[in-house]
């Protein structure tokens, strides 16, 4: 039996590669029918901030990724509702309206239903 995996994404998405790289992480875990979650904690948060315009960056707009999650069989999607009320965003109004939005404690009995935690 296959390993579930939870992906912890921590950075925002102009702060570096980090919220790319837990996006690719989790699409190839769900391309390999993987059991996969991802939580979007602390600065995570933002890349579920809707009408961002990553170009004014000269980034890549991960909106596109975020959305194609369900058709790799990743459904299991987290919010950290803390984190977002914290930097001022509504967990109703984000980008990806399928993200289950967990309190502290909630989260960490998320921990235990994976068998391996990886934080990007």
């Amino acid at each position: 039996m296959a390993k579930s995996l939870l992906i912890i994404s921590r950075q925002s998405p102009w702060s570096g590669p980090s919220a790319r790289e837990a996006l690719d992480v989790v699409l190839a875990g769900g391309a390999f029918d993987l059991p996969v979650g991802l939580l979007f904690l602390d600065d995570g948060v933002f890349q579920l901030a809707a009408k961002q315009d990553a170009r004014a960056l000269q980034q890549k707009d991960l909106s596109a990724n975020l959305q194609a999650l369900p058709m790799f069989g990743v459904d299991d999607l987290f919010v950290c509702g803390d984190s977002a009320a914290e930097r001022g965003l509504n967990p109703k109004l984000l980008s990806l309206e399928a993200a289950q939005v967990l309190s502290a404690g909630e989260i960490t009995a998320l921990f235990n239903r994976y068998d391996q935690v990886i934080t990007l």
